[in-house]
């Protein structure tokens, strides 16, 4: 049987023979277990099925068997690959894969279950799946003349001057039915890897961007200029459909003609393929963003890792999330918030792994982010919001954000009302003008002008949260030695007033300009995200909504407190400026946490992000102390007011 399955395995791979001409290339047989050999092997199934069962009955058996010997040996060899959450979800999908061969199904049906497990484990087992750069297709054309032409023919259909003497004949990548399930990233494969005791060597030898200009030209020969000429007027036409099938490079390496064909029509699946494989350059990849990105930075920081070098490895994952992610965190955030915070948390994992844990931990926090980043691509790929999602989005968005900025400008005021220094409050209201204005102005450089990375968003978040915590936690421990003692009108008469005309504009215009600022980009950065979706008039009336709201909460807020006497008024207040000094530090530290300017040491907490609680050492420390210096200055002003009655 061994003999039997080496024979069949030969037949595979002198199917593309021209790989194996090149002087340069030294065969290096393995019987080591890894993804790449097992992706392999099942995308060989995918692809060659189909010349074994047609109609559910056989029509060749030595490709049947070659086909249940295939299946078998999956089986066997995930078992051996290293542990993972993930890995039973390979062996199911395996297992299923090989059922569908046993009771003979059809070849569509066998390569969708073929395709379904290796995305399944290159999520678990990540290995590369797209060029770090454009590939050359020129360079790819030089490398297939000199190294596969003699075999395969100058045109790919396995005619070259030595195909007659090739047992089994060299494959001809003409071949449009065999193509149409053969992606970029398998010809790739093939070229890398060979295949143990066969004669197809590895050609680990040709550098990575080699190996990947010559599967991009490899997978243009069953393709003609009319298909292309379609492609391109159909991928540059209105039909986003399209451009959301292929978001970027690692779509076109792995999708196959007959994957796209599952939601694009048959002819317009082949002939977009034809034209991205031709002309790949059409997606920027010097300009990489989201989840590619995210996914590229990763394995970048596990490489950098390995190699000893921790310092490059937590850089390289901070970008992973701050440049690769946290662009697309608000669509993700308005469409699965549970999806987003689980993220962020894997995020925290993986870089207080690097920080202090071993490389396995490290390794098993990026496989549980792989997994998470392949959820996230199915969010993004699935029809936009519907409307109802638009607006409830853009309802509770606004109001979170707005609430927290709202209750401090409202508190500032009416405690200028109390005061009656009525013409100070132009001071608060200079600042949450401008922090609005300001707010806006940053939204269009970064959109049109500048680039504002992640780690500039986030120290902005996590500065003006903890200043404003750290203001608050002062003027709260401050209102209630005053309430405590007395005597309040008094001290607004006598002290408050000269203490205003001294010093206090700029500080009441920063704080209330902090405040607002800090809520504003936020907030637009999300509603940028909505407006993608293209319900306009659902993200409208959510607006609209939320304005009219925050505008019955300040109302609300500011008749409530002009009704309370001056004593109940600041004693209330201070509690409530001190639970709200507690929040923001919260949400500062972590914001901070996340820009990589403080440490992580994630625990098993509760997140209560309205209480700015985050499952860290470093956050729940902050917010203890901010709370232990409340309780400790609000105690010793009542002791005070006690002992001076």
């Amino acid at each position: 049987m061994r003999n039997k399955v080496q024979f069949f395995k030969t037949r595979f791979l002198a199917a593309a023979a021209c790989f194996m001409i090149a002087a340069t290339a030294m065969a290096q047989p393995t019987d080591r277990v890894d993804a790449k050999q097992l992706w392999q092997l099942i995308d060989y199934v995918a692809v060659d099925y189909r010349g074994a069962v047609a109609d559910g009955t056989i029509v060749s058996t030595s490709e049947y068997a070659e086909m249940l010997d295939f299946t078998e040996n999956a089986q066997k060899q995930v078992a051996q690959l290293p542990a993972h959450p993930a890995r039973n979800d390979v062996a199911q999908a395996i297992n299923t894969l090989h059922a569908s061969v046993v009771r003979k199904a059809n070849a569509k049906e066998v390569a969708r279950l073929a395709h379904r497990a290796n995305t399944l484990l290159i999520a678990a087992y990540p290995i590369p799946v797209a060029p770090k750069s454009i590939p050359d297709l020129n360079r790819g054309y030089s490398l297939y003349i000199a190294q596969c032409a003699t075999c395969h023919g100058a045109n790919g259909a396995g005619d070259g001057a030595l195909a007659a003497s090739l047992e089994p004949k060299p494959i001809a990548f003409t071949d449009a039915e065999r193509a149409s399930s053969r992606s970029v990233m398998a010809l790739y494969q093939v070229v890398s890897q060979g295949v143990a005791g066969t004669s197809m060597p590895s050609f680990a030898s040709l550098s990575e961007e080699d190996r990947w200009s010559l599967a991009f030209y490899v997978g243009t020969l069953a393709h003609d200029p009319a298909m292309r000429k379609h492609g391109e007027q159909l991928w540059n036409s209105k039909d986003s459909s399209i451009k959301d099938r292929f978001p970027d490079l690692s779509a076109i390496t792995t999708t196959t003609e007959m994957a796209a064909a599952e939601t694009l029509p048959k002819d317009v699946a082949r002939d977009v393929t034809a034209y991205l494989r031709t002309n790949p350059a059409v997606i920027d990849v010097g300009r990489q963003s989201g989840l590619m990105l995210a996914r590229l930075r990763l394995q970048e920081s596990l490489a950098a890792l390995r190699a000893g070098d921790k310092a490059n490895a937590t850089r390289l994952g901070l970008s992973a999330y701050l440049d690769g992610f946290e662009p697309i965190e608000p669509i993700v955030g308005a469409r699965d918030k549970t999806l987003l915070i689980a993220i962020e948390g894997a995020m925290l994992h993986y870089r207080s792994a690097v920080a202090t844990g071993t490389t396995e931990q490290a390794e098993q926090a990026a496989n549980n982010l792989i997994v998470l980043f392949a959820r996230v691509e199915a969010l993004l790929s699935d029809a936009k919001a519907d409307p109802t999602t638009t607006f409830v989005g853009a309802l509770t968005i606004l109001l979170r954000e707005g609430v927290e900025a709202l209750l401090i400008v409202i508190g500032m005021i009416a405690i200028l009302k109390k005061a009656e220094r009525k013409d100070a409050l132009r001071h608060v209201h200079i600042g949450w003008t401008s922090a609005m204005v300001a707010g806006m102005l940053t939204w269009a450089f970064a959109t049109y002008f500048i680039e504002v990375s992640g780690a500039s968003r986030e120290v902005t978040e996590g500065v003006g949260s903890v200043l404003a915590g750290i203001v608050l936690l002062s003027v709260g421990l401050w209102m209630h030695q005053k309430s405590s003692a007395g005597r309040w009108q008094d001290y607004l008469n006598n002290k408050l007033s000269a203490a205003m005309t001294r010093r206090s504009a700029w500080a009441l215009f920063a704080l209330s300009f902090v405040a607002v600022y800090r809520e504003v980009f936020e907030t637009v950065l999300f509603y940028s995200a909505l407006a993608a979706d293209e319900n306009s008039s659902a993200l409208a009336a959510g607006f609209i909504t939320a304005v009219v709201l925050l505008a019955i909460i300040a109302w609300a807020l500011l008749r409530t407190s002009a009704r309370l006497p001056i004593g109940k008024f600041f004693s209330y207040t201070s509690v409530f400026v001190a639970i709200l000094a507690v929040v923001l530090i919260g949400k500062g530290i972590s914001a901070l946490q996340e820009a990589g300017w403080i440490g992580a040491t994630p625990l098993d907490f509760p997140r209560v992000e309205l209480l700015g609680i985050y499952p860290t050492t470093q956050t729940l420390t902050a917010q203890a102390l901010v709370a232990l210096i409340l309780v400790v200055g609000f105690g010793l002003n009542w002791f005070r007011a006690r002992t001076t009655i």
